[in-house]
């Protein structure tokens, strides 16, 4: 009933986050700040790969002038901005007792002293506590093949619901079922455009998936005012940007993916440590152009959304408050809204 809307939302304490200042200050400010996963680094790359390829993000955020925030795990605490140190910790670290952090996995992460990797969800969740509105990452999580049947499917498309974020992609891992992850997006009320694709979706390896988008935005002025309308409505948006180059067929990548799922289940292996295996195999199987296709695209959508964001930031009000200025006037406010 009108006048009767009771809003329901879930919290994740500011207490386990350290903000490095330059992040802290530019939120403070008003001034862009872009989200960067760390499950890449962790789960995602091989070192040195997966270090280079972080760092490289970062570099491209910042020559735009915008603040880079990698978010990831290190000793039990949850770090919104990293040093070049702490993000070699987390390379080296990856063969060692590194979580894959989604969602679920923090209490555990954090009550142990652990370090972790956050992927899309795990992102997701710090970003929003912060009011950070970009996130740049390679692709999302998704329904998996036979996922109507295994219910495994990605923590990333709740937390996308919840989260008034544009996550700027390649689309959804083509690993996994990329129709079915569409039409889980629209159930759960997520905006999805491609960015200048003439309305093809892409598949994170290929520019073409089989699947139109609901929507098309060309330029970053038109992408900016499509999150901006999202904040008004408390849903996340998923661009999915297409490669620059396919560098690997179709019908080549389609293989190598049905070979390494074969593969997969032919060792056991399940849940969250499904898709590293199956990414890791298909680089082999690819030798080694899916990971420099992967690389690529992670730098493509770092530009972009380094665009993007500096077309939103300059319609802000310059009068707007922070969100840090928001909670200081909230009594008892140490959490933020999910």
């Amino acid at each position: 009933m009108k006048g009767n809307f009771k809003y329901v939302c879930r919290y994740f304490s500011r207490n386990s986050i350290d903000v490095t200042p330059e992040v802290k200050n530019a939120l403070n400010k008003q001034k862009p700040v872009i989200a960067l996963e760390s499950a890449l680094i962790t789960h995602g790359l091989p070192f040195p790969k997966n270090v280079e390829t972080a760092l490289e993000m970062e570099h491209i955020i910042k020559s735009h002038n915008i603040i880079p925030a990698t978010i990831g795990i290190i000793n039990g605490r949850v770090k919104a901005g990293m040093s070049p140190e702490q993000i070699n910790v987390l390379g080296l670290s990856a063969e060692k007792k590194t979580v894959k952090v989604s969602r679920r996995d923090f209490p555990y992460v954090l009550s142990q002293g652990l370090n972790g990797g956050t992927t899309v969800s795990g992102t997701l969740v710090v970003a929003n506590a912060l009011g950070i509105k970009f996130f740049v990452t390679g692709g999302i999580g998704g329904v998996h093949i036979d996922g109507q049947n295994s219910l495994d499917v990605s923590a990333d498309l709740i937390e996308l619901s919840r989260c008034a974020i544009m996550v700027v992609s390649a689309g959804i891992k083509s690993i996994l079922d990329i129709g079915r992850t569409l039409e889980y997006l629209e159930t759960v009320g997520v905006c999805v455009a491609s960015y200048d694709s003439n309305g093809e979706f892409p598949a994170f390896y290929t520019k073409q998936s089989g699947y139109k988008s609901v929507c098309n935005v060309t330029s970053p002025c038109e992408a900016a005012g499509l999150l901006e309308q999202c904040q008004n409505t408390g849903s996340g948006v998923l661009l999915a940007v297409p490669i620059l180059e396919e560098r690997i067929k179709k019908t080549e990548i389609d293989k190598a993916i049905k070979n390494a799922r074969q593969m997969c289940e032919k060792q056991g292996i399940v849940g969250k440590n499904i898709t590293p295996f199956v990414l890791s195999e298909v680089s082999r199987l690819t030798k080694g152009l899916s990971m420099d296709t992967n690389i690529s695209l992670l730098k493509n959508n770092s530009l972009v959304g380094s665009k993007i964001a500096m077309e939103y930031y300059s319609k802000l009000s310059s009068t707007s408050k922070s969100i840090f200025e928001v909670k200081k006037s909230m009594k008892k406010s140490t959490k933020s809204p999910i």
